[in-house]
């Protein structure tokens, strides 16, 4: 084969590459936050209806750590505090109010690792448990928060650069 027929045709493949690529980039740019949005809401309500039903496997892990106040309240309580947290950010107009949510709640989440680090590791300080990597994924909640909080001063859609 001709090297001019070659180069022409990895220009042509090359041109055809970036054409899709942007095509699925641009529906990534469009649709990213709103699933974001919409995979953390759903997170939040079913976790948190687990916890208000009394069916959540963290309930142990959650009455062992706020062992000041009654568990048959507390858990009840929190589980219906991340279910508004899941409502409010399906909402647009209540985002801002789930982040605030969110931001008063997770810390808490974190608490087992000083109150009950024999539950959340298996050798300190790497070594998880179930419930430490239950735990640690709250980083990637901490991030997607920070994600949609960054939208909520758009009118609609994806940044307008």
């Amino acid at each position: 084969m001709d090297t001019t027929l070659i180069r022409t045709r990895i220009r042509s493949y090359r041109s055809q590459f970036e054409t899709i690529d942007e095509l699925i980039a641009t529906q990534m740019d469009r649709w990213s936050v709103p699933v974001l949005r919409v995979a953390i809401a759903v997170v939040f309500i079913w976790f948190g209806a687990l916890k208000v039903f009394g069916i959540s496997p963290a309930s142990e892990l959650v009455a062992s750590t706020v062992y000041l106040v009654d568990p048959a309240l507390f858990v009840p309580v929190l589980g219906g505090w991340e279910v508004l947290i899941g409502l409010c950010l399906l909402y647009r107009p209540l985002i801002r109010v789930g982040i605030f949510l969110l931001f008063l709640q997770l810390p808490g989440t974190f608490l087992p690792i000083i109150l009950l680090p024999e539950v959340v590791f298996t050798s300190i300080p790497y070594g998880l448990t179930v419930e430490g990597q239950y735990i640690i994924k709250n980083l990637v909640i901490i991030g997607a928060a920070l994600v949609i909080g960054g939208t909520v001063r758009e009118n609609t859609g994806p940044s307008q650069e």
